[in-house]
């Protein structure tokens, strides 16, 4: 019976060290990123069910998109043909629109859930997981077409007093997300997101289609990714917030 023990400790030790660290799933090589994002389809019925600002943001049917290490995004977008910009940089959110003068700034720093980042698009970086976000390995996916994946539980760090939840599917080869489930702080499921057809830019993996389904179940939206670069040197300047 003790060597049985002694048998049974050493394999879940073993099993233990097996388990992989998020820090080796990121792409430490990913500086910076652009694309355009399509809104392909966007049911507005389906999406409401998900979150009132998530529907209007998939009215906006075009915008260019920017984003660099670490926590830098701007997107440009026509609306009622006037152009607006959006850019957080750190925990600092800037609205512009230029056509009207209107700018409207906003601290999002204890706020992750009006903060974009590259997690939003399927995308993992180191920055994520430095006092931002904490990760839990659960296991890996065994059957399906998520086969071999590796299944994270994703939660924001304590200090930032946000009970979110994210279960995440990642590609260990390519490094990205193919499945993430969102649960609202009261621990109800409230969209799943699926990242599909990457595509590689200058070494780094980006999917470059994304369908979104509500809790139901029900097709809300469809996205896609165009004019994918990676790494394509893109200045601080782009992301001032003054």
């Amino acid at each position: 019976m003790k060597i049985l023990a002694t048998m049974a400790i050493g394999l879940a030790a073993g099993a233990a060290l097996a388990q992989p660290s998020i820090s080796s799933l990121t792409q430490p090589g990913l500086k910076d990123l652009s694309f355009t994002w399509v809104v392909e389809s966007a049911n507005q019925t389906e999406l409401a069910k998900i979150n009132r600002d998530f529907a209007q943001s998939m009215r906006i049917k075009r915008s260019t998109v920017e984003m660099k290490e670490p926590f830098m995004l701007r997107m440009e977008s026509t609306v009622e043909d006037s152009q607006v910009i959006f850019i957080v940089n750190g925990g600092k959110k800037v609205t512009r629109i230029p056509r009207s003068g209107l700018v409207a700034r906003d601290d999002v720093s204890r706020a992750p859930g009006k903060r974009q980042t590259w997690f939003d698009f399927g995308i993992l970086t180191p920055s994520l997981f430095s006092n931002y976000f904490s990760a839990k390995f659960l296991r890996t996916e065994s059957r399906g077409d998520l086969n071999s994946t590796h299944v994270f539980d994703i939660t924001y760090v304590a200090s930032l007093n946000d009970k979110t939840r994210h279960r995440i599917w990642i590609d260990p080869t390519r490094k990205i997300v193919r499945k993430r489930e969102w649960y609202g702080q009261d621990g109800t499921l409230r969209a799943v997101f699926s990242y599909q057809s990457p595509i590689q830019s200058n070494g780094q993996w980006v999917p470059s289609r994304l369908v979104v389904t509500n809790a139901a179940g029900r097709q809300a939206g469809v996205s896609v990714f165009q004019n994918i670069r990676a790494n394509g040197g893109i200045a601080a300047s782009r992301f001032a917030t003054n």
